[in-house]
């Protein structure tokens, strides 16, 4: 275990104290897969793009694909450099921590643990209510939503308990499945030569009209936008998977971009067909009712394939939102570990920060994961609340306030990491390390504050609930709790300050 500060105070903690996760457990493509799987493609095809066409930027959708793909390849530049040089599972709690110091490091920890621990839950919401519809169309058998979220909570604690290679191999699955369902849709109208205005590609892949809303009462460009950053939720995750891959200092950087802008170009393709198939005025008016919004993408496939390919359709978007969903799970398991092994309290780091010692997996940081889920879908059954309209969307919006935070703080820290605290000359660079972080970071900015202005139209029919009118308070008190909890030990345990977010390891340490 090495530190990158030259001295620190007494630790009380050892090498052989802290339990690791296992080594070279995955390779380049588990890493992807489980990246990826967070941004659920099909769910956030087939969910956000409606939204993004009806009430956002109308016909325009695609380009605000292309926006986002440009901000966030911009950040994964700089996130990417980064990760060359810091392995660490806890991804961005140690970045920042190096970046722009251990309060902030530990309030941003706090709150983006928050964040991939409600992500589960939300995608819980979603899957159980497609897991609904699914057995109403199919069989006429009509399930208590709590029923499928119950099950799915069980199999992503059972599956995750393993060594991470299971679970990649699973999403895998998944995720091919998704990624070819919606491809075929796609190539449906390419084949075709568009819909009845064709491709219409000045009128749908304009980037200025991703700022321009539909011409309907009520649009709004930025909800456009803010919808297709939300569709990449969760790809950052690549790094928190660093200690258990083959060779981190290569496959990470490899696996972020790929994740990045393989997930934008497919977006784009895939958005700008489905609304071409249709027409850029019918695909609005489509969007525009929930009882046919899925037919920008559904009637393609309908038309080309058969209603076959319908029913195969809604099983993919069950499986879909299940692998997203185990995917979080892994996410958040990593985080607690992370922010347990540290050594601030000797108790977490006996549990939380355990690891298992034939799998090498946080099965304890899994197993309190699991909990955690437990006690919110038991909470959103009892409140009487519904999967889709409250569970899915409260919980979402409260994550993805937080990430995108962390996110912008993550942009930064890259920039102070290799330009103020002047770490690692031969890898700072005027574009990769200062102005690529510096423009993505301010653009995800700008995305918080398109969520916070669109924040009711977001959330819908659970706009009124006392969840939601709590949820910047939440983020905001954590980042306090966090931040105050640094200073505690800055000023009263300086040895315990000095390791928030400095747990490296033999060939996952710091790197020259």
């Amino acid at each position: 275990m090495t530190e990158d500060s030259a001295t620190v105070a007494p630790r009380p903690t050892t090498t052989d104290s802290v339990q690791r996760l296992k080594r070279n457990a995955v390779g380049t493509f588990g890493v992807i897969f489980m990246a990826v799987a967070t941004a659920a493609p099909i769910t956030a095809m087939v969910g956000n793009v409606p939204i993004a066409v009806g009430f956002g930027n109308g016909a325009h959708a695609p380009a605000g694909y292309l926006v986002a793909t440009i901000v966030l390849g911009l950040f994964a530049i700089g996130y990417a450099t980064m990760a060359k040089h810091i392995t660490s599972t806890g991804a961005f709690y140690g970045y920042i921590s190096h970046g722009l110091g251990r309060v902030i490091g530990m309030a941003s920890g706090l709150i983006i643990t928050m964040a991939y621990v409600v992500f589960e839950g939300s995608l819980i919401g979603i899957f159980a209510f497609f897991f609904q519809n699914l057995f109403d169309s199919q069989f006429g058998i009509q399930i208590h939503w709590l029923i499928p979220a119950l099950l799915m909570l069980t199999l992503n604690c059972i599956l995750t308990y393993f060594d991470v290679n299971l679970t990649a191999k699973v999403l895998g699955v998944f995720l091919i499945t998704e990624i070819v369902m919606l491809s075929l849709g796609a190539l449906a109208v390419a084949v075709k030569g568009g819909g009845p205005d064709g491709f219409a590609v000045g009128q749908i892949l304009n980037p200025v009209g991703a700022f321009q809303p539909a011409a309907i009462a009520g649009a709004s460009a930025g909800l456009g936008l803010f919808f297709a950053f939300w569709s990449w939720v969760g790809f950052e995750s690549t790094a928190m998977y660093g200690e258990e891959s083959k060779d981190p200092k290569k496959i990470i950087p490899r696996a972020t971009m790929i994740a990045v802008l393989g997930v934008g170009i497919f977006y784009i393709f895939v958005s700008w067909m489905a609304i071409a198939g249709s027409g850029p005025q019918k695909s609005i008016e489509l969007a525009q009712s929930a009882d046919t919004s899925s037919e920008i993408f559904f009637g393609p496939v309908r038309s080309t394939y058969g209603e076959w390919a319908i029913t195969l359709f809604n099983i993919l978007l069950v499986t879909g939102s299940f692998a997203c969903g185990m995917a979080f799970h892994n996410c958040a398991s990593r985080y607690l570990y992370a922010m347990g092994r540290e050594g601030l309290h000797e108790g977490l780091q006996k549990t939380l920060g355990a690891t298992h010692k034939h799998h090498g997996s946080p099965h304890i940081a899994s197993f309190v994961q699991t909990g955690i889920t437990l006690v919110l879908i038991l909470a959103f059954f009892v409140a009487g609340m519904d999967p889709y309209i409250h569970m899915y969307t409260l919980l979402a919006i409260l994550g993805t306030m937080a990430i995108l935070i962390v996110q912008s703080l993550c942009a930064f820290s890259v920039v102070a990491y290799f330009h103020f605290h002047k770490n690692h000359p031969s890898s700072a660079h005027w574009f990769k390390t200062f102005l690529a972080p510096l423009l993505g970071g301010i653009g995800m900015l700008y995305v918080v504050y398109l969520l916070w202005e669109h924040k009711d139209a977001a959330a819908g029919a659970a706009s009124g609930t006392l969840l939601f009118k709590l949820t910047p308070w939440i983020v905001v008190g954590l980042f306090a709790l966090g931040a105050a909890m640094a200073l505690y030990f800055k000023f009263r345990d300086p040895g315990r300050y000095e390791l928030i977010g400095r747990i490296v390891y033999e060939d996952n340490e710091v790197r020259d």
